[in-house]
């Protein structure tokens, strides 16, 4: 799934995004396009992943969540959920 974000993606900002990945468990990328992501913020999505690659090897499951952080132009014509709207999603 596609997340973007005009500005810099924060920490809380990947807060709600690894709560929205938490909610959707059959998505298997996780692409955030932003024009500056801080480091606490890549922290947290590469925690994720590795959370979610443990969890996976205890319980014998077969899944992986593949990250890609993407800084610089964010474009209105991509596809994808703004991040300011996850806030607002049940």
């Amino acid at each position: 799934m596609l997340f973007k974000k005009k500005g810099v993606f924060t920490e809380e900002d990947a807060r709600k995004v690894v709560e929205w990945m938490g909610a959707h468990p059959e998505e298997r990328e996780l692409i955030v396009m932003a024009e500056g992501v801080t480091d606490g913020a890549k922290r947290r999505l590469w925690d994720y992943t590795r959370g979610v690659q443990l969890m996976a090897d205890m319980t014998g499951e077969d899944r992986r969540v593949k990250v890609e952080i993407l800084e610089g132009f964010v474009s209105e014509k991509v596809k994808g959920l703004d991040v300011d709207s996850l806030s607002n999603l049940d």
